[in-house]
């Protein structure tokens, strides 16, 4: 049972956490509320109308049950006559995907990055031996294509699917980004031995550097661009019908981990780095070149992924200072000029130490983060974090996979753990809810790929496998 399940006696304060799937505790106080207006923002989408509410004297802040809300259709309250969108996300969003796990694949490497498609109907996984599996999720996770990377230096970086489900992009320590047809007749896929995968060469006219690596890929909505973050600290941006780079912009100071298109329209572009640093891009109005049109501080270390709300307006960001930001790009600023003086007085390295213990209650100073998230570990690699769904939750929560094997779920408003998924024996770097079920799927360096669901499929949860352990390395990107 998820948190929402326990009876509303319990809830003194509407922050009752899951800390383990399956069980329920008394939560700490939640780390920072986020503002008005993105918590009226998310209410307004996972959140019942107000005359609900008035039926709960005292208990307004908590979730109204599906009895209370089937009687207040019957009742009209809405004055709709049924139930909105936010009804149905109020009601889904109640039963959290925390019951499992149930196996979907195993192997001997190393999983980097896992996603569902926009539709749900397939998911992708890619390991750091080469092999990146596209699954039929509809057909019982059939395997429908098996992909064996060209050229893979280190491992898979990044992978990204069209919108239309037709090609798939993957990256690795290489400015060569290569693309597949997922729905040719051939479920083996070795480069250019059963399909060609074409080569896209990010190398701009201009570089004149080393070679550089992708850490970071995405196809733009509408499918006819990619954007990409690079370890040369630029992001470059690919026209697919032209078939030709159409932009670089040196946009950091150090390795650009992760990039992502803000909205549908995909003028405005989020960056995160190893300089600590988010930046917002805008396409139609380059003031200069390289120049962002914001920055946005408040991480003490590196950003491993970003996230975007898909509103133009608010993302989330994971860092290597063990923490998820909420952003509002209404708040960034034009210039870092703000002075940390000697506020990292430690030597650290996240790739093999663990974080010291004198920085975790170190704050920036020019903090621009709506709010904060602590809980998890961001160690070893670039682990991810995401807004959970629209349709079926509101976005209501954030999830992120952690260095401690596990998988952690965020309330948006309260900052609060509503649950921790534990199976894994190594870092979670990558983990997917599907967008229109309360299911989600973790993906680790332990090398299982595993669903949890809610209630589940009606069979027993994968039992404790015999793990296969590979040998470590020191540059885990």
């Amino acid at each position: 049972m998820s948190w929402m399940d326990i009876e509303s006696d319990l809830f003194d304060d509407g922050n009752a956490a899951v800390t383990e799937a399956g069980s329920s505790n008394r939560p700490d106080k939640p780390f920072r509320k986020v503002d008005d207006e993105i918590a009226q923002l998310t209410n307004l989408r996972s959140g019942p109308p107000d005359r609900q509410r008035q039926l709960m004297p005292r208990k307004q802040q908590l979730p109204v049950s599906p009895v209370m809300m089937l009687a207040g259709r019957e009742g009209n309250f809405s004055g709709r006559g049924r139930f909105s969108a936010a009804d149905c996300c109020h009601m889904l969003s109640r039963y959290l995907p925390v019951n499992g796990p149930w196996l979907v694949d195993q192997t001997t490497s190393r999983a980097y990055v896992s996603q569902f498609s926009a539709d749900g109907s397939l998911f992708v996984a890619g390991f750091q031996g080469s092999n990146i599996r596209i699954y039929d999720v509809d057909r019982g996770w059939k395997v429908q294509k098996n992909v064996l990377a060209k050229s893979l230096r280190w491992t898979v970086t990044d992978t990204s699917l069209s919108p239309d489900q037709r090609y798939l992009v993957y990256t690795s320590m290489s400015p060569i980004v290569h693309i597949v047809n997922v729905r040719s007749a051939t479920t083996e896929s070795r480069a250019n031995v059963t399909e060609i995968h074409e080569g896209l060469d990010f190398i701009s006219s201009d570089y004149r550097g080393y070679s550089f690596g992708i850490f970071s890929v995405k196809f733009s909505t509408d499918g006819r661009e990619l954007v990409a973050g690079s370890s040369d600290d630029s992001i470059y941006v690919y026209d697919l019908e032209a078939n030709k780079l159409s932009l670089r912009i040196v946009a950091h100071t150090d390795d650009v981990n992760t990039v992502t298109f803000a909205d549908e329209s995909g003028n405005l572009i989020y960056s995160g780095s190893d300089d600590n640093l988010c930046k917002v891009w805008d396409r139609r109005c380059f003031i200069a070149k390289d120049k962002p049109a914001g920055i946005l501080m408040g991480h003490l270390e590196g950003i491993t992924f970003l996230d975007s709300r898909g509103d133009g307006r608010y993302f989330i960001s994971n860092g290597k200072d063990q923490t998820i930001k909420l952003w509002d790009i209404r708040k960034m600023s034009s210039n870092t000029s703000c002075n940390l003086g000697g506020l990292r007085n430690y030597e650290w390295d996240y790739r093999w130490m663990d974080y010291p213990p004198e920085a975790r209650d170190l704050k920036h100073p020019c903090d621009q983060s709506v709010a904060t998230y602590k809980g998890h570990s961001v160690l070893r690699t670039l682990i991810r974090c995401y807004f959970s769904p629209e349709y079926s939750t509101g976005q209501r929560y954030i999830y992120t996979g952690s260095h401690d094997s596990r998988v952690y779920i965020y309330d948006v408003i309260s900052g609060t753990q509503v649950a921790v998924l534990k199976h894994h024996t190594s870092p979670v770097r990558d983990c997917s809810w599907h967008p229109n079920y309360p299911m989600l799927v973790s993906s680790s360096w332990d090398g299982d790929v595993v669903k949890w669901e809610f209630p589940g499929n009606g069979e027993a949860p994968s039992p404790n496998f015999k793990k296969r352990f590979q040998r470590q390395y020191y540059y885990s990107r």
